[in-house]
């Protein structure tokens, strides 16, 4: 009789055990759908979330490093900026024939063809922000203009621009090509 009540009060505690185990079980699925649901009331629409953002990255454009910096800032042009702090990049402007001058940052052993490409960026993001011209041929403007540092032509594109002698600060000028004959 002492062994069925001890057998009867193990099965009581398993059952109980058991009970509260998927009481509990119960209980956390529903805090966790509780939780789940306040996250979705919580959760910014796309607009609210890109003006936060853009106030976000105005506070940090307005630090000493990155002032020169424009509102609509990309990464490609914060990590220029620090790559000029630290000594990595070079700003090359490059002088256009209507006397604009673009400060072009590239890093220290870029090629012509290196710096060919940063001015086509600069003038896609220029574009972006001023609303301007929708598509320039690139490929017209290389054949159609030099770039020239010191009265000399930058023809080869696998060359490194230290290899001509352009530091940082230097200026490079558009040059129309002439026509053969």
């Amino acid at each position: 009789m002492d062994e069925l009540k001890e057998e009867n009060i193990k099965n009581v505690d398993v059952a109980d055990f058991a009970e509260k185990t998927v009481v509990d079980e119960i209980k956390g699925e529903q805090e966790e759908e509780e939780e789940e649901e306040e996250e979705d009331e919580e959760a910014l629409p796309h607009s609210e979330f890109l003006d936060i953002f853009e106030e976000g990255l105005a506070l940090i454009v307005q630090d000493p490093l990155l002032c020169d910096l424009p509102i609509q800032v990309t990464l490609e042009e914060v990590n220029s900026q620090v790559a000029l702090e630290y000594g990595q990049a070079m700003t090359v402007r490059v002088s256009k024939p209507d006397g604009e001058v673009m400060p072009i940052v590239v890093v220290q052993s870029a090629t012509v063809l290196d710096l060919k490409k940063a001015i086509c960026r600069y003038m896609e993001l220029k574009q972006q922000r001023e609303g301007g011209v929708k598509h320039i041929s690139w490929k017209y403007v290389w054949r159609t203009f030099h770039l020239v540092f010191n009265g000399e032509k930058l023809e080869d594109d696998e060359r490194k621009l230290k290899d001509y002698g352009i530091r940082n600060r230097d200026e490079v000028t558009f040059l129309k090509k002439l026509k053969k004959k």
